[in-house]
């Protein structure tokens, strides 16, 4: 076989490795991502003032705060999703052609209204779980009832945005159940 066509052969199929190994790469790359995306919408938001809190908690009382607002959490998802439902419905009423102000309007209430059944449940749920704790965890539980609605936490900082675009962005102890 000609030299020059061994070289060619050659630098051919190093070009081909090579891309096998990118693509390979590239898939095994975004395998991971996505596991680590389930995971993360499987397990419970543990991030501010709820995971401070129960730190100082005895770990039997932590416990049970923690299964207790993650099952408020889970019953009021339902109500969370419905006002994002009703925001993005509201936006794309917005972004047509004709504007029906109506629609949008009511569109916009429904979303305040969902989100407000949603807190309501949440915030019912853990001043229920106060009359259940002792003093000293009940100060320390308390603190999450400081907390400021959209954006910002008790102390005014901002909120950690996951950057997802799906209308989750905001993550905090009551806004987003786990």
């Amino acid at each position: 076989m000609n030299p020059r066509l061994l070289g060619i052969a050659l630098a051919i199929s190093v070009a081909v490795n090579l891309f096998a190994v990118a693509a390979g790469v590239t898939v095994w790359m975004g395998i991971k991502r996505e596991q680590v995306r389930v995971a993360e919408m499987r397990t419970p938001v543990q991030r501010g003032p709820l995971r401070e809190v129960l730190v100082e908690m005895d770990p039997e009382v932590g416990d049970r705060v923690r299964a207790t607002m993650r099952a408020s959490a889970l019953a009021a998802r339902p109500d969370f999703e419905a006002s994002r439902a009703a925001r993005r419905r509201a936006a794309e009423l917005a972004a047509g052609d004709t504007l029906d102000s109506a629609a949008v309007a009511a569109a916009l209430e429904a979303s305040r209204a969902a989100e407000m059944r949603g807190r309501v449940r949440l915030e019912s749920d853990a001043v229920a779980l106060l009359g259940t704790l002792e003093a000293s965890d009940r100060a320390a539980f308390s603190r999450i009832l400081k907390r400021r609605g959209s954006g910002g936490d008790a102390a005014g900082q901002k909120r950690e945005r996951t950057g997802r675009g799906d209308g989750r962005d905001t993550v905090g102890p009551m806004d987003r159940p786990g």
